[in-house]
């Protein structure tokens, strides 16, 4: 008879570090039939799913798979919420689920987790109105225990002081953080041991994973070179013909197509998020940039993209000003996604330009300038107040305006009203 292995729970859960997002599973779980997590693979969601669940099925084994390809509805049978891990690799589970929670009407049945996005044709129901989907991302410093949390990011869109807080960073630790990333695994290793875990991931990328995503063969050489030209061109809005040009060696181009291919891939594996512009309302009469930075979902993918590691990135602080930049983007997206914000940039035709603008659902938002030192913090504020004072006749004001930084004493409120923080006084 066909079984299921089931995933040891309570081992887990003994274990388990706390993430910013439990919260907004949980919420969801009581308003909506099932949740699908999604994110890039070893950034956590099979342990968070079972923390959330009471029973599950891991369907990346193949004894699992074979189960589930002939019985679905055996491998959804189980105490609810019953989570099911890598579900993609049989699709029509989906499909199955989607049929369940219509007849049922119950809440909080399934929690479906995935690393990659299936095939468009795969799945016959997109879901909505049944599942709602949850982004999870590799660990925040705050997250990782790295940041004391002092300065809330939802305090500042609800008016809360600035309290003064001491901050550890500097720049060896910001450039140690960067190349470590927030992998949940790498947290109890050899700092030098946890550097091989984003080596691993960006190997792993160039061979096999996206073959399994779809069955099309890349060429793996092809894909290294993009990885390495989109780790060069990291939270910036570098357009397609230019990375093309930059892979390009010899009299071997690469076409834009290509590009855009292989990159439709790795957004299909988390691997790669767009950072989309921000027009600051609908009726806007500002003409707005509309290319998206990119970032890798961690920033330490990047550097082993590029083939560097502390010590070269450390001695590049240009580089090293981008990578952080992409620290910051990850944190202020794993903070903000308990009220489902997002995180996007400014940039207008004066050439007005503004790293992040934390929007939530509801009109508010803040404005952040990211910088690696302090004494960079009296231009940034004055960029945030430019922006401030030229949207003050068209939309609502902003929450609050914030340079986050790497190194300082403390996290402090300016006379002008803008807040200066260390990331490592951040938090959720």
């Amino acid at each position: 008879m066909a079984e299921i292995k089931e995933i040891p729970h309570e081992e887990i859960r003994r274990q388990y570090r706390p993430r910013v997002v439990d919260s907004r599973i949980s919420q969801l779980l009581r308003i909506s039939g099932g949740i699908k997590i999604t994110g890039c693979k070893w950034c956590g969601k099979s342990w968070t799913g079972v923390v959330h669940s009471r029973s599950s099925a891991f369907i990346g084994t193949e004894s699992n798979r074979k189960v589930a390809e002939m019985d679905p509805e055996l491998v959804l049978r189980g105490e609810e919420p019953r989570l099911i891990d890598e579900w993609q690799d049989v699709p029509n589970l989906w499909d199955v689920a989607r049929m369940n929670m219509d007849f049922s009407a119950r809440k909080g049945m399934y929690i479906f987790t995935g690393s990659s996005v299936p095939r468009g044709k795969s799945t016959s129901h997109t879901g909505t109105g049944r599942f709602a989907t949850v982004t999870m991302r590799p660990m925040s410093l705050f997250e990782s225990g790295d940041s004391n949390g002092s300065v809330s990011l939802s305090g500042l869109f609800d008016g809360t002081a600035v309290v003064s807080s001491p901050s550890k960073m500097s720049y060896e630790t910001a450039v140690k953080f960067i190349c470590r990333g927030g992998w949940p695994g790498s947290l109890s290793m050899d700092y030098n041991d946890a550097l091989i875990i984003p080596q691993l991931y960006s190997e792993s990328l160039i061979g096999s994973d996206l073959l399994k995503l779809d069955d099309v063969k890349r060429d793996p050489g092809i894909m290294e070179g993009l990885l390495h030209s989109l780790a060069r061109n990291n939270a910036t809005a570098a357009k397609v013909p230019v990375l093309a040009a930059d892979m390009a060696k010899g009299d071997c181009a690469v076409s834009e197509q290509t590009v855009r291919d292989y990159m439709e891939a790795l957004k299909r594996v988390f691997v790669i998020e767009e950072q989309l512009p921000w027009v600051p309302s609908l009726r806007s009469r500002k003409r707005m940039r509309t290319s998206p930075k990119r970032h890798f979902t961690d920033p330490s993918l990047a550097v082993a993209c590029m083939g560097a590691g502390p010590a070269m990135i450390q001695n590049d602080p240009n580089t090293a000003g981008f990578l952080f930049e992409s620290l910051c983007y990850r944190d202020l997206s794993v903070y903000s996604s308990v009220f489902g914000g997002r995180i996007k940039h400014y940039l207008d035709d004066s050439g007005l330009e503004v790293d992040s603008i934390v929007e939530y659902g509801d009109g508010r938002w803040g404005a952040v300038e990211v910088k690696m030192g302090y004494n960079e913090a009296d231009k940034a504020a004055a960029n945030l107040l430019r922006l401030k004072n030229k949207l003050a006749d068209e939309t609502v004001n902003p929450s609050f305006l914030m340079v986050l930084c790497a190194t300082g004493g403390a996290a402090y409120m300016r006379k002008d009203g803008v807040a200066v923080v260390p990331v490592d006084c951040l938090g959720p």
